[in-house]
């Protein structure tokens, strides 16, 4: 629906069609009965079969979004398909403090056959003391070609992480592996590795992500490899970023008597992308997606006439092209207790594929002794899915 729609007479073709409606005058868009019937009876977590609702111009939820205290960021996804059986993909120097790492990297050698190879992520004491080396949080996924699987899985075990006692010491000029699970695993062609970690050192080190032989360990191929393969500002991207963490807060309270709307992050436009730096020579970095990038996001809600909110989102990019053909994600949820629900969507199924599929992340219900709620999740651009990813929010009658 791309123009008002003013006639009776429209509206009443579309009331037959069961679709998405104006009204108001052309002021909102509501969700008709049947449609709040299916999201009423499905599954949280679930998929949910929209006919003529979804669309990419709901109005939008005006936010604020700040820069939290966070980790330095480092992500590792340029080249994603390493061709070179024997090379340093990525390799950045970060000071003493809290580091983040995500490793996505595949197993790309093809010429003059495909061979199994190692990916691994290692750190170099640089500095003239013995380094400590404190993991804090830990997500590792066994190599696969499943990419939403381990996308979603990475997500999900590093909201659930909780390390403890988990402390090395690197003497100056020592290289050991980040991850040890990445030391033992043998990476077919085509398999994408998948780290997620979250470490805290007191020394200035440098982080490589290599590619080797299986029987080679990480550190010896570190010795071993001269050259960093050249970056090429392609996929997501590589580098060293210093934000890592955003707050996210509804400008306005969002009425349920306002219709559907729709907050839209991580999008590269209302959102820009982080940027940064890439290797010795300062290179300029992006992370065209923000992954790997934390979002708390808070909306306020109110309900004037009684009415719940229903939480969804759907893959608003799969008729771009072959890559955006599915979408599946996992969301950090807080209940007004305090309690956390960690969600990976849809629940039912793998990925949401296209429209009419819609993934039901939540019903809210309006608390009669509270004037204003809040939504609170944290959000991350979900690994292997096309962004944005659009949540919508859904005014429904609570039956």
């Amino acid at each position: 629906m791309n123009k008002l729609i003013s006639s009776f007479f429209a509206i009443a073709i579309l009331l037959s069609q069961g679709a998405a409606l104006y009204a108001q005058n052309g002021s909102r868009y509501v969700a008709n009965s049947e449609q709040q019937d299916l999201l009423r009876k499905t599954k949280i977590g679930g998929i949910v079969v929209l006919d003529d609702f979804l669309r990419t111009d709901f109005p939008k939820v005006d936010f604020t979004k700040t820069v939290m205290p966070g980790p330095q960021f480092i992500i590792s996804d340029d080249p994603e398909y390493i061709r070179v059986p024997e090379a340093v993909a990525l390799q950045e120097e970060v000071v003493p403090g809290s580091v983040r790492l995500y490793v996505y990297n595949v197993n790309g050698v093809k010429e003059p056959q495909k061979i199994r190879r190692k990916i691994t992520a290692v750190i170099k004491n640089i500095g003239k003391e013995n380094m400590s080396f404190r993991m804090l949080k830990y997500s590792s996924q066994k190599p696969s070609t499943n990419y939403f699987q381990v996308g979603k899985q990475g997500l999900a075990d590093y909201f659930a992480s909780q390390v403890s006692n988990d402390v090395r010491i690197v003497k100056p000029g020592e290289v050991i592996a980040i991850d040890p699970k990445l030391e033992t695993n043998v990476v077919e062609y085509d398999e994408l590795v998948h780290g997620f970690y979250e470490f805290v050192i007191d020394q200035p080190a440098q982080i490589s992500v290599l590619q080797t032989a299986p029987e080679r360990s990480g550190p010896v191929a570190l010795s071993k490899i001269t050259q960093v393969i050249p970056h090429s500002h392609g996929n997501a991207g590589r580098g060293l970023f210093g934000v890592s963490n955003y707050a996210i807060k509804s400008t306005d309270v969002v009425d349920t008597k306002n219709g559907i709307s729709q907050l839209i992050i991580a999008d590269g436009k209302d959102d820009p992308w982080i940027e940064g730096t890439i290797g010795a020579d300062k290179a300029y970095a992006r992370n065209a997606g923000n992954y790997g990038v934390l979002y708390d996001t808070k909306i306020k809600w109110k309900s004037t006439e009684g009415k719940g909110l229903a939480l969804i989102t759907w893959n608003s990019r799969s008729a771009d092209n072959q890559w955006c053909g599915g979408m599946g994600l996992t969301m950090e949820l807080f209940e007004d207790n305090g309690n956390k629900v960690i969600r990976q969507l849809p629940t039912d199924t793998l990925i949401t594929k296209a429209a009419p599929e819609a993934i039901l992340i939540g019903i809210f219900n309006p608390d009669s002794t509270k004037e204003i709620q809040e939504i609170h999740f944290t959000y991350s651009p979900p690994g292997a899915s096309c962004l944005p990813t659009p949540l919508i929010l859904v005014p429904i009658d609570l039956k």
